[in-house]
Parts: structure tokens; C-alpha cells; sequence
């Protein structure tokens, strides 16, 4: 496929009428829709956004690359736009954009199109083209540039493919890049060290790790050759083949801004030399970029076990919510319905900790951490110490007072630490026993040390908090309990899926996964069920009843979290927050306080993880349920429309 089957005249805006970044995505969003290449505005722009928060398109040069792939786009597409003034677009040299390209891929997208999208990104590494692209004045004018560059890199490639295979004495560099979404800077950064390494008189060789998969796979020669390694990614790469050897360590944007930087680190010989058994997951092997902070590295590694809990917590919840439905409308605790789907809901609830656990552990150490986080998991909540009982074939009915979900994360934590310290222990053992460090040393003593600090310190340690804990929250009066879900339902809608959000969520999650008995962890779910979704309703109700504060677009998309808003789905609020974060969020913190607040004081419980109100049938009080999020939804709504400006005094 070439270039320009994903380029058409008609998906070009050759002058923004937008001055911001909303705007801008907002009208080429819009052009999107009236070709036909999406069919879902919300959900685009709502992907495009999630993209922005993890770090921004504007890559610098003028450029920026907003994209998005999932099912609200009907085919690959790239659109492209000017901007005669620029437009501040929050880029990572901080100076404005002039070209955007917007691409849209299907959540389908076969490799021909995946490929003719990475070439494209590729192209725009060569500043001739982007200098020519500034200049032109007509959408053909556009597709004959990138025809006319296409076609003379495809020859030079094809020409140095038939080159004779001659012995390089150029010193050779190898690396991998990756993004989050391996559309675009993925292959733009490969382009440019590539690029950088010709300059400087070095081959150079990426693996590319995009939306196709592993491309250009290195060798174990090329590796074993190479002067040094240079890692431009975003996200997790295999690192230990690369023991031994100068290594830099760089998010992807540097790749393609800093390449000339990158590549002459590697030659000069100033790169550090990575050892695969140091700590995981630092980033920056050279000392230049700043390090993750320790609470940065905690909620990093928190998140990577919490992200592999919630399906377990989540699939298993529903069920075990819909066996509790079948159990008070439709044949009791007998009922053969009642007790499978019961069941099945306790074996994927009986995981929750262990996976939190064994993800916690993997991120800190990487893969020798994962069984020790599991093992240490599953010892949380099944017995509470050396003492007053032992591991029997049932060890589930015959626990004693388990750690539960604390100690669960207090094992995650241990592994993954015990792990690393392993590695640099047996750092200097002899090659010819470097086998034995994976298959023998690492899971043999990675389990037995962490076996005995759960089974001797943990245990009883985090069972007795845990017992504590759960005691103190069965036991809270109505003032206190009010005061605890206010906080936690106000919490949902600070960042709307942030740190805060999760936090939250896994504070509430986690007291009803120790007891999905409990009333009060029961409340705490409903809290912040209601505190989650009170964010889609409030900007539902506004666009409804305040037309004149928003444009069409926005009122279209309120229309949208009427449905987000009872499944739950918080993330319907966040591009209104980002286009207006100022008058958006503190209503609805507002709101969700309110909501929150009304749930505790009626004590309304409902004993599932998940579902909005979709599981309002197990709730205690099924229309207090409704009301706490009405009354939240219409306070934060209604200071959110009267505070907003009308939308041309804004």
C-alpha cells in the first residue's frame, strides 16, 4: 500500500481556523466524521485526548501527530492541516505547530495499512519535505510531495538492499524504539538514528516494537558486535540480551529529537554499561534524564499490579453480583444458577491478591519476581501466621484471620525487592554458572525468603491490621462512615481515572474484597460507583439544560454520558475537563461529595465492584441508590451550567 491511499484531498484543511489545541483537534475531528473515516466523535476525540495525556504529539519542529486506533474509525486515514499562525500545542520544545497529521487507524487495521503509516511517520524526519509541506498550497500539492519523497526512498532502499555485502568497519550501534501506541514516533525515531548514524560515519540497526509487532528483529550477532545499545521507548523491552554492554535508556521523543545526541553518546564511549541484574525499570542508564521519584516508582509498580487485578475483581464481582440476584429473585441459595455463578465469581475473587501481588513483584524485578509475588499473594489470604494453625489441603476454609489486600501489596513489594537483591548478590558469580541464576538460584531462594517473612512477619503482623481494620469499619457510626464516603466519592472525580481516581477505587475494592460480606465495603462501593458517576451525568444534565454554555458538538457529546454515566464510565467527563478544567472538575468534585456523603449517611450498600446502575438490584436501598446520584449529578451539573460563561463570552 502506498502513501497515498491513506491521503486524501478531501481529509485536508490547508488553513486551521482554530488558535488552541482543543480547537484544532476538535475541527480536524469534525472533518473526520464528515468523510466518513469516523463514525463515533466522542469516542475519537476521547481517544485523542488519552493519547495527549500520556505525553504529547507535538514532537517539535512545527509538528504534531495527534492519533488514535479503535472502533469509532472505519478506515486508516491521515489527515493533514496547516496553521499559518502556529498554534500552541503544548510541544516538547515548547514552540508552536504549523503541520498537523492526524491519524486515524481502525481498531482492525490490517499491516499494509499499519505499514504505509509507519513510512508516512518516517518520511517526516526529513526537514526538506516538512519545509516544502509549509509551503504548499493544495491538498494535490501535499500528496505529490509525499509521493514524490516516497518514490526516492523506496529507490534508495532498493538500491542499498542490492549493494554487495561488503565487511562494514564502521562501528555498528543497535536499539530498539516503541510507543504506546506504535503508530508513529515508533518508526520516526527509528528513522532518525538511523539517519543520525550515517552522519556520524556508524551503521545503525532498530528493532521496531509497533502496532505491527516486533519488526527488524537484532540478531544475537548484532548485538554481540555492537558498540552500544540505545533504547527509545515508552514502554517495557526485552533488556537482558543486552547484559554487558553501553546501553542508553531515552522515552521515545528523544529518538526522534535527539538523535545526533543518542548516537555520539555511543561512540564516545560516555554511555553506562547495563548489567541485566541490576534494578528493573530504572530508565535513564546515562544520569542526564531525571529518574522516577520513590513514590513515582511505588504508584508505577502499584499500577502495574492493580491494572492486572481489575479484570479478576471485575469479572468476578459481576458474577458473584448477579448469582446474589438470582439468589433474591429467581430460586434462592439452592438454585443450581445461584451456585454456579456464585462459584465462579469466588475462584476469579480468589486470584485477585495473588495477581495484584505477582504484578507488583514482576514490575519491581521483572519475570524471576513473578512467583515469589504469587506465592507471597496467595499466602496472604489464605493464613495468618506460624502460629495457631497450620497449611492444610483446604487452606482456603482453614484460614485464620488472612492478610488480605494488605498484605497482599506488602508481599508484591517484598518479592519484587527480594528479587533485585538477589541479582546484585549473585552479580559476580561466574559465566559458566550464569545459567543456574534463572532455573535454579533466583525461584529456590526468592521463595524461601519470602515464605518466611510472610509465614513469620507479615501474616501476623497484616492480619491483625486487617482484622483491625475491618473491625473498625463494621463497627462505624453514621457520622464517621458519611465523612469516609464523601472523601472517596469527592476522590472519583479529582482526575477522573488518575492516581486519585485509582485510589480510591482500590481502597474501596480492596475492603470489599477482604469482606464481600461486609456492609460498610458494601457502602464504600456504592460511594464510589456514585462519585464516578456523577462526572458523565453532571456534563449530560448541563449541555442539556444550558445549550447557550456549549458549542454542538459538546451538547451532541453530553448526549453520549447519559449512557456513560449509569454504566459507570467516568472517562465520558474528561473532554470537558480538558477543554475546560477549571469550571468542569471542581463541579463535579462538588457533586461527587454530595452524592458520596448521601450514601453514607443512608448507608446504602451495594456488594459489587463494577456496573453503576446496572446492578442497582442488589442495592440495599435500590431508590436511595438512584437518588444519591441524581442529587449529585443535578448539584454538580447545575454549578457547572451556572458558573460556565456562555459560550461566545468565552
Amino acid at each position: 500500500m502506498k502513501i497515498k491511499d491513506i491521503l486524501a484531498p478531501e481529509s485536508m484543511i490547508m488553513e486551521l481556523k482554530a488558535t488552541n489545541q482543543e480547537d484544532a483537534i476538535k475541527e480536524m475531528a469534525d472533518l473526520e466524521v464528515e468523510t466518513g473515516i469516523v463514525n463515533n466523535e466522542d469516542e475519537f476525540i476521547s481517544a485523542i485526548w488519552a493519547r495527549e495525556k500520556e505525553s504529547t504529539t507535538g514532537i517539535g519542529d512545527g509538528i504534531a501527530m495527534p492519533h488514535a486506533r479503535n472502533k469509532s474509525i472505519n478506515k486508516a486515514r491521515v489527515l493533514f492541516a496547516k496553521s499559518k499562525a502556529g498554534i500552541d500545542y503544548n510541544s516538547l520544545d515548547g514552540q508552536p505547530v504549523y503541520l498537523f497529521f492526524m491519524i486515524a487507524a481502525p481498531a482492525g487495521a490490517d499491516n499494509t495499512h499499519l505499514e504505509a503509516l509507519a513510512k508516512l511517520s518516517s518520511l517526516l524526519i526529513n526537514p526538506d519535505l516538512v519545509e516544502a509541506l509549509k509551503k504548499a498550497q493544495t491538498p494535490e500539492e501535499v500528496i505529490q510531495l509525499f509521493e514524490d519523497a516516497e518514490e526516492k526512498t523506496d529507490a534508495e532502499k532498493k538500491a542499498e538492499k542490492e549493494k554487495p555485502v561488503v565487511k562494514s568497519d564502521r562501528p555498528l550501534i543497535v536499539g530498539v524504539t516503541a510507543c504506546i501506541n506504535g503508530i508513529a514516533h515508533t518508526y520516526m525515531a527509528q528513522e532518525a538514528l538511523i539517519k543520525a548514524g550515517k552522519k556520524l560515519g556508524a551503521d545503525v540497526r532498530i528493532e521496531t516494537n509497533g502496532s505491527e509487532g516486533v519488526k527488524d528483529q537484532l540478531t544475537a550477532d548484532e548485538i554481540k558486535r555492537a558498540q552500544g545499545v540505545i533504547i527509545a521507548s515508552d514502554k517495557k523491552v526485552d533488556m537482558p540480551r543486552f547484559d554487558g554492554k553501553p546501553l542508553i535508556n531515552r522515552p521515545v521523543v528523544d529518538g526522534i529529537n535527539k538523535p545526533d545526541e543518542l548516537v555520539e553518546k555511543i561512540l564516545s564511549g560516555n554511555a553506562n554499561v547495563y548489567h541485566a541484574d541490576g534494578q528493573a525499570g530504572v530508565q535513564d542508564n546515562s544520569g542526564e534524564n531525571t529518574k522516577q521519584g520513590f513514590w513515582g516508582s511505588v504508584y508505577k509498580n502499584l499500577m502495574n499490579g492493580v491494572s492486572h487485578m481489575l479484570p479478576f475483581v471485575i469479572g468476578g464481582g459481576i458474577l458473584m453480583a448477579i448469582s446474589f440476584i438470582v439468589e433474591n429473585y429467581a430460586g434462592g441459595p439452592k438454585s443450581p444458577a445461584f451456585i454456579f455463578l456464585n462459584n465462579a465469581g469466588n475462584m476469579a475473587f480468589a486470584f485477585m491478591v495473588p495477581i495484584l501481588s505477582g504484578y507488583i513483584a514482576e514490575s519491581i524485578g521483572d519475570l524471576p519476581a513473578l512467583m515469589p509475588g504469587f506465592v507471597g499473594g496467595f499466602m496472604a489470604t489464605v493464613y495468618s501466621g506460624a502460629y495457631g494453625g497450620a497449611y492444610v489441603a483446604n487452606v482456603v476454609t482453614n484460614a485464620k484471620s488472612p492478610a488480605g489486600f494488605l498484605g497482599g501489596l506488602a508481599s508484591g513489594f517484598i518479592a519484587g525487592y527480594l528479587v533485585v537483591g538477589l541479582k546484585k548478590l549473585f552479580a559476580k558469580l561466574p559465566k559458566s554458572l550464569e545459567g543456574m541464576k534463572p532455573m535454579l538460584i533466583y525461584p529456590i531462594l526468592s521463595l524461601l525468603l519470602v515464605a518466611l517473612i510472610m509465614y513469620y512477619i507479615v501474616n501476623p503482623i497484616f492480619s491483625t491490621i486487617n482484622f483491625g481494620i475491618t473491625s473498625f469499619l463494621n463497627q462505624m457510626g453514621t457520622g464517621n462512615l458519611t465523612v469516609l464516603t464523601l472523601i472517596l466519592a469527592a476522590m472519583m472525580s479529582i482526575d477522573m481515572g488518575g492516581p486519585f481516581n485509582k485510589a480510591a477505587y482500590v481502597f474501596a475494592s480492596g475492603a470489599f474484597a477482604n469482606d464481600p460480606h461486609s456492609t460498610v465495603a458494601a457502602v464504600m462501593m456504592a460511594a464510589v460507583m456514585v462519585g464516578g458517576m456523577v462526572p458523565p451525568f453532571a456534563t449530560a444534565i448541563a449541555t442539556t439544560f444550558f445549550k447557550n454554555k456549549f458549542t454542538a458538538d459538546e451538547r451532541r457529546a453530553g448526549v453520549t454520558n447519559w449512557i456513560l454515566g449509569f454504566s459507570f464510565i467516568t472517562e465520558g467527563a474528561i473532554p470537558f475537563a480538558a477543554a475546560d478544567a477549571k469550571h468542569v472538575i471542581p463541579s463535579c468534585i462538588v457533586g461527587s461529595a454530595v452524592g458520596g456523603a448521601l450514601v453514607g449517611f443512608w448507608r446504602i450498600g451495594v456488594p459489587a465492584p463494577h456496573g453503576g446502575l446496572w446492578v442497582s438490584p442488589l442495592a440495599n436501598h435500590i431508590v436511595l441508590y438512584f437518588v444519591a446520584t441524581i442529587i449529585g449529578s443535578i448539584v454538580a451539573g447545575v454549578i457547572l451550567g451556572l458558573w460556565k460563561k456562555n459560550i461566545k463570552q468565552s
